[in-house]
């Protein structure tokens, strides 16, 4: 077909691409007879399900492959270990709860809201316990933040590893919480025993085996950090902290303690398991970095990516992902086909709540040329994601954690894409 007769991107969009027979790889002319099209087919022959079919709603059957998955190689057992959200399968940014990551130290566990049980203590004016009902009576918030674990890209720090942005950059997700401000809870116990606040800490601990527990500074926990017990608009899931978490917008995810059942005011971090061994950056020289709580820009093409090949052949292209930043809305992201010599700017999707997951797109008529693709985020702050020889130079090779490079898919002429690395 010449380039006089070829359609435009919006003559197909507009649904003339039938028309114009041969424009989309694999569209029929519309002179074909289609037996999806012509024939009453099975389904519109009898009567479906009823509405009290599935009480409570689930996937059909056609989607059951867009789910949680386990690297079972990862880690020694599942009772302590990670799985990873689809994102590669999902589109806009909200993450359903049954597609959101879990990660556990030693398993969820299943706590009744009768049960439940709220700790603050440490210095304040008055010790408090509040069940699951007290939390119910404070004024509540709604938000959409992101949750993403420190160690998410972790395994791409020596060079390409996991071939799948599912296992690359799955360790996360966004909902919308429902919560109690914890400044609000603080308050109710009184901070005058504490005297100044500026230099005072919150210790929060879970109550499941592990005792997992993060210090979190005083003027975060008084910002705007969330005792949560709904996640998408129902109570949290048994794997994300029912009945109560703690969310802690912007920051790793380890500091999002589940199952939270106390809140200790001190003069000092406590130096936990978590904050000293665990979820520090080590650095090329050996030393480890602490408190690097914030998660910084990020982004990641999650289509086409290795489970999203391109099937359709040559022509339109949508090139989709994700971006987000700990540091407060995401302002632009920028798509390069070629591996970083040349960028082009994409649309980004509706801006919801600060410190949540942006969808952008980068709209293209693809040639059938291999491609490099990556994507790269830019924050309000300024903050640009940076390569990974960015962060070799700083942090060498040594971390897991905070690993906020550029990704790099490599796309061959079939639109077959795997993971690459260009530093």
């Amino acid at each position: 077909m010449d380039e006089m007769h070829k359609p435009s991107r919006r003559a197909f969009l507009r649904g003339s691409a039938a028309v114009a027979a041969g424009t989309v790889a694999g569209a029929a002319s519309a002179q074909s007879a289609d037996p999806l099209i012509t024939d009453v087919q099975d389904w519109a022959s009898i009567t479906g399900a009823g509405v009290d079919e599935t009480p409570y709603g689930m996937p059909i059957e056609y989607e059951s492959h867009v789910v949680r998955r386990n690297v079972e190689w990862l880690t020694a057992s599942p009772i302590s270990s990670i799985n990873f959200t689809p994102i590669h399968a999902l589109e806009g940014t909200i993450t359903p709860q049954g597609c959101a990551f879990e990660r556990h130290h030693s398993g969820a566990i299943e706590m009744k809201k009768d049960d439940y049980r709220l700790m603050i203590n440490g210095l304040v004016d008055k010790p408090l316990v509040f069940t699951y009902a007290d939390l119910e009576r404070f004024p509540r918030e709604n938000h959409v933040y992101f949750c993403e674990c420190a160690a998410n890209t972790g395994m791409e720090w020596a060079g390409a590893q996991l071939n799948g942005v599912q296992f690359t950059h799955g360790m996360i997700h966004n909902m919308e919480y429902t919560g109690v401000p914890l400044r609000a809870l603080l308050n109710e116990a009184g901070l005058g025993a504490a005297g100044d606040l500026k230099d005072k800490w919150v210790y929060v601990e879970g109550a499941d085996a592990s005792s997992n527990g993060r210090s979190i500074p005083m003027e975060k926990a008084l910002d705007d950090v969330l005792v949560a017990f709904k996640a998408n608009g129902e109570a949290l899931r048994m794997e994300h902290g029912y009945p109560v978490r703690l969310v802690v917008p912007g920051w790793e995810g380890n500091m999002w303690v589940k199952w939270i059942r106390r809140i200790e005011v001190s003069d000092t971090p406590t130096e936990s398991r978590e904050e000293t061994s665990k979820y520090t950056d080590v650095l090329e020289d050996g030393t480890a970095r602490k408190w690097t709580w914030v998660m910084d820009a990020k982004s990641v093409i999650t289509s086409p990516s290795p489970q999203m090949p391109i099937e359709h052949g040559k022509g339109p292209l949508v090139i989709s992902g994700l971006a987000w930043s700990g540091h407060g809305q995401i302002t632009r992201v920028d798509v390069s086909k070629d591996g970083g010599i040349t960028w082009e700017t994409a649309r980004l999707g509706k801006q919801g709540d600060t410190k949540a997951l942006t969808r952008f797109y980068h709209d293209i008529n693809w040639d059938g040329a291999p491609m490099l693709l990556q994507a790269r985020a830019m924050d309000e702050t300024g903050y640009v994601q940076p390569t990974k020889e960015q962060l070799r130079d700083v942090r060498g090779e040594n971390s897991v954690y905070h690993n906020n490079c550029i990704q790099t898919w490599y796309v061959n002429a079939e639109g077959i894409a795997e993971n690459v690395e260009v530093s």
